[in-house]
């Protein structure tokens, strides 16, 4: 047997092995994710740890309004339905909270969590107001830093905020889980649709989420642009090539005018965009 002490690199974690890496204390953000990468590249960490340190990083320089569900695609419950007019929304949704509006969207009067409506099945609702179950909304402006927002969201333990315009308008809503997602990717459950086979998600009148491995013939179709296949075939090829190197979390290009923003890639290729159409 070999008297020759255990390798060090066995007995360090991958941790350790990351920090004792830093050739020199990194002077930025983006220095520091280098040299985490570089760890990546020296399978010093593996790629979902990656995506979750540049997701964490990332969330720190994204506000409420980038990542918000618009107004228009708000699911909401009016203050003065009766249950067997809200109970189908509710259901049809498979949402977990509501807002609850008065005499227009702008009028929040709070927030109604599905499961307040559970005695409905044994006590029925001859009796039911929507009062008795309300809870307060939290409203935040549209410049609420992603970061300090998840810190609130863990700190009072509430799950959803309404944001609001410059005017006090209400603009859209934000949740914890939209937040998480920024950071780990994307959380799904057994209430959302299986969309494998869906390549280009409408997020707001303008905007769209579009998966690099569009085909650039489908985009075309949808869109009704002349984008050339003959080079590449997905939308991700198209948008790399404008870069001229591989992109990182939240790099921005354009292409005849469409904006195309990375929400996700790894050290090998694009997976996920933002596009956000030129102005009619």
């Amino acid at each position: 047997m070999s008297d020759e002490p255990p390798s060090s690199n066995q007995d360090k974690s991958w941790l350790d092995r990351l920090v004792s890496s830093f050739s020199s204390e990194p002077k930025s953000q983006e220095e520091l994710l280098d040299i985490i990468r570089e760890a990546a590249d020296k399978q010093l960490l593996d790629q979902e740890a990656l995506g979750i340190i540049q997701g964490a990083l990332g969330v720190s320089d994204l506000h409420a309004r980038e990542i918000m569900i618009p107004r228009a695609q708000m699911v909401t419950v009016n203050y003065d339905e009766s249950p067997e007019e809200f109970l189908p929304k509710v259901i049809e949704s498979g949402h977990s909270r509501f807002p609850i509006i008065g005499e227009n969207g702008d009028d929040v009067k709070g927030i109604l969590l599905a499961k307040d409506l559970l005695p409905l099945i044994l006590k029925g609702h001859d009796n039911f107001t929507l009062e008795s179950v309300i809870r307060t909304a939290t409203i935040i402006p549209e410049s609420k830093r992603l970061n300090i927002l998840l810190r609130e969201f863990r700190e009072n333990r509430y799950h959803m905020a309404l944001v609001i315009d410059e005017y006090g308008g209400i603009s859209g809503l934000i949740t914890i889980e939209d937040i998480l997602e920024e950071i780990v990717g994307e959380i799904s459950d057994e209430t959302d649709e299986d969309s494998d086979d869906v390549f280009i998600r409408k997020v707001d009148d303008n905007d769209y989420i579009i998966k690099a491995l569009t085909p650039i013939e489908d985009f075309n179709s949808y869109f009704k642009t002349k984008f050339s296949d003959e080079e590449f075939d997905t939308v991700g090829g198209l948008v790399m090539q404008n870069f001229g190197h591989l992109p990182q979390r939240n790099e921005m290009t354009s292409l005849d005018n469409f904006e195309f923003r990375v929400l996700y890639s790894d050290n090998r290729q694009i997976h996920l965009l933002r596009l956000t159409l030129p102005e009619a």
